[in-house]
């Protein structure tokens, strides 16, 4: 019997930023083919340096991996460019969403598919396919990205990553700035995607309990290391990580009242 080899492996990673700052420690993960794999933790844990460090977009923040390997798909990636990366099928949504925000709708999606080539057939072929996960997008496919609403902005952030026809999406805090309404909306996306047409996801969350009603996995992060693991059934089982959380927030607020104490 064969192994399936899974999409994306992490191993023992190590994260510095400009020659000094370790931002991730000994960081091991897999995201099987097919999977839904979350990160959690609190803010500045290392979710998002993770997913930077598997795109390689963490060398654009003077970040480097020091240690490790990244293997995507069996086929090392440590230090592949980006653009390399996306059109292989490994694609991230950054945090914030990052939108063209002088261009329409439509012309941020399509943007998304430039380095592809592809006959315009196809291309509005895929547009279509995008509209119909997003229906919002196309009542507003001809206004301008930065006249609509934060939720929208986030759509369409991961509808331009589809437009290149990922493998795999790296998420980065979808729920960040949003109406609980539309992040129900946002993951529920997220499970058509990847039950409908197989697109694997691993994404970074600090919504816990939204995170692992639709995820297969998960890991805990704490201090840039992993803490702890399982299936999504597993920890939503675990009482301890809503404290887990609240105790790490309370840290980081804490820490945050001595600096400013200190400031003159």
């Amino acid at each position: 019997m064969t192994t399936q080899v899974p999409i994306l492996q992490i191993d023992d990673i190590e994260v510095l930023y400009e020659h000094t700052i370790l931002a991730v420690r000994s960081v091991s993960l897999t995201v099987a083919k097919g999977q839904v794999v979350v990160l959690l933790g609190a803010n500045g844990a290392g979710k998002s340096t993770t997913l930077k460090a598997a795109s390689n977009l963490v060398r654009a923040e003077r970040g480097e991996v020091v240690r490790g390997r990244i293997v995507y798909q069996g086929k090392e990636v440590t230090h592949s460019a980006p653009h390399t990366l996306a059109a292989n099928g490994l694609l991230q949504v950054l945090e914030g969403r990052h939108c063209f925000a002088q261009l329409t709708v439509e012309e941020n999606l399509l943007a998304g598919a430039l380095a592809r080539q592809v006959p315009r057939r196809q291309l509005l072929a895929d547009l279509e396919w995008v509209y119909a996960h997003f229906p919002r997008l196309k009542l507003r496919r001809k206004s301008q990205a930065g006249y609509t609403s934060g939720g929208e902005q986030q759509m369409i952030a991961i509808g331009r990553a589809l437009m290149a026809k990922p493998q795999l999406v790296l998420l980065d805090e979808p729920s960040m700035g949003l109406a609980p309404q539309i992040v129900e909306e946002i993951f529920e996306i997220v499970r058509q995607l990847n039950q409908r047409d197989g697109v694997s996801f691993l994404i970074a969350e600090q919504n816990i309990n939204i995170a692992l009603r639709h995820a297969h996995y998960g890991y805990v992060l704490e201090s840039g290391r992993v803490v702890s693991e399982g299936s999504a059934e597993q920890l939503a089982t675990r009482d301890d990580l809503q404290d887990f959380y609240l105790g790490a927030q309370a840290r980081g607020q804490e820490a945050a009242g001595i600096e400013e104490q200190r400031s003159p």
